[in-house]
């Protein structure tokens, strides 16, 4: 094994390895009878005294499993990718310990080598990126230190990166027996990127050219957000008042906006957010609305709660009602999404998503009459409104889906073995 492909995501981590045919062959992963080749993108620590406070470190299912199984001891972070730009977050304390994000990210795919039984990783990977990062001011220069420092502790000698629209851009151009022009839609967790590309097709060999490169920080997080913002921190205190020096006042709706993303979330059980709530509830009209968020924090609902928000969209994307049932820690909800709420909800991410699809043709001096196929790729590709985006503008027998959790991680092994890794490598 030369080289392998690593699709970090904010939702699910793929690793894809060429094969000797010209294919890509993906890594599959047992726990106990169940084999699985997308990963979550999850990480646990559970508190081990007898190791000098270094706490055990699980990935994946396994890192769900041991939180389920000891929440109380363990810390559970999830859709960490978000935070790989972000100049804010320079650290996150682990019980006495502290991780930077190439500390978490490191400690993720060594649990994985380990659970794939890879002994020797190769010298050289090539891994995915998005056009633009998750967050408000992303830094695409910190990010890649990041992304560099933990790939080097795990022994890599040679570190790639490729966007992941392009990266499944070619993973979808194996079909092409013409030339033609791709455009790909990829829709993760944190990111919505789009890429366009000139394929052209000559016997057995294909050269490929980009046009465009375009992305947004909106995706599946963001549609959780708004599923979590209009259900969920209704029901423990959003829009509430606190009294303060005679006054009344609104209790500051940052709480609730952590609360509602995944990243954030994770990070909220620190005593100082924990104390400052606890004020609030002493003097709000809504305590015990409050007490519930604090409970909910404190109790690590993190993982139910993701649970029942997915299962709310899966259900969504197939029909147009969708029960929400929600039960942890005290806290019960129960009631109904339709899809026509949740679309409305989601309505400015999809117009700003829709627009970076404009600009991604803008920019290729394209217009959609000049893209002979469209391929959407990613998780959120799932949801109806997103694949309305792209009916809207080109016809229906031109757009093609496939492996939506498998095409980015194939294609950068197929990148990996084409000898042109230069080519489509990035810098900030």
């Amino acid at each position: 094994m030369q080289t392998i492909g690593i699709d970090f995501g904010t939702t699910n981590t793929v690793l894809a390895i060429p094969g000797t045919d010209g294919s890509a062959h993906v890594q599959t992963f047992r726990r106990g009878t169940e084999d699985f080749e997308a990963v979550r993108t999850a990480l646990s620590f559970r508190r081990n005294p007898k190791s000098g406070g270094v706490p055990l470190a699980e990935a994946g299912p396994w890192a769900i499993q041991s939180f389920i199984e000891l929440p109380e001891e363990t810390r559970f972070l999830q859709s960490f990718k978000s935070f790989a730009a972000s100049p804010s977050f320079t650290e996150t304390a682990v019980f006495t310990r502290r991780y930077r994000f190439e500390d978490l990210l490191a400690t993720f795919l060594d649990r994985l080598r380990q659970h794939a039984c890879i002994d020797n990783l190769p010298g050289t990977a090539v891994v995915g990126r998005p056009v633009t990062f998750a967050g408000g001011n992303p830094d695409d220069a910190l990010a890649h230190r990041r992304y560099d420092a933990a790939f080097r502790s795990l022994g890599f000698d040679r570190v790639h990166y490729v966007l992941e629209p392009v990266a499944a851009a070619h993973f979808y151009a194996r079909q092409l027996t013409r030339d033609a022009v791709v455009l790909v839609g990829d829709f993760g967790g944190g990111t919505s990127d789009f890429s366009i590309l000139r394929f052209q097709v000559s016997g057995k060999t294909m050269r490929a050219d980009a046009l465009s490169h375009t992305g947004i920080g909106i995706a599946g997080d963001t549609f959780d957000y708004r599923i979590i913002d209009n259900i969920v921190s209704p029901r423990l205190g959003k829009n509430a008042t606190y009294r303060s020096w005679g006054k009344t006042l609104p209790v500051p709706v940052h709480y609730f906006a952590s609360f509602s993303r995944w990243n954030e979330l994770c990070l909220m059980q620190r005593p100082e957010v924990i104390r400052d709530l606890k004020v609030l509830v002493r003097t709000s009209d809504e305590g015990q609305k409050l007490q519930s968020l604090i409970d909910l924090i404190e109790g690590g609902a993190s993982y139910e709660l993701y649970r029942t928000v997915s299962r709310v969209k899966a259900e969504l994307s197939q029909k147009d009602i969708a029960s929400f049932s929600f039960r942890s820690l005290g806290v019960a909800i129960e009631t109904e999404v339709r899809r026509a709420d949740f679309e409305h909800w989601i309505g400015e991410d999809l117009e700003k998503i829709g627009s970076c699809v404009d600009d991604a043709l803008n920019a290729a001096g394209l217009g959609a009459v000049d893209i002979d196929r469209v391929f959407l790729t990613g998780g959120t590709s799932y949801v109806p409104a997103v694949r309305r985006l792209f009916e809207r503008r080109f016809p229906l027998d031109r757009i093609d889906t496939g492996e939506q959790l498998l095409s980015i991680a194939k294609g950068l092994a197929l990148i990996g073995a084409s000898g042109e890794m230069e080519k489509w490598s990035v810098n900030p």
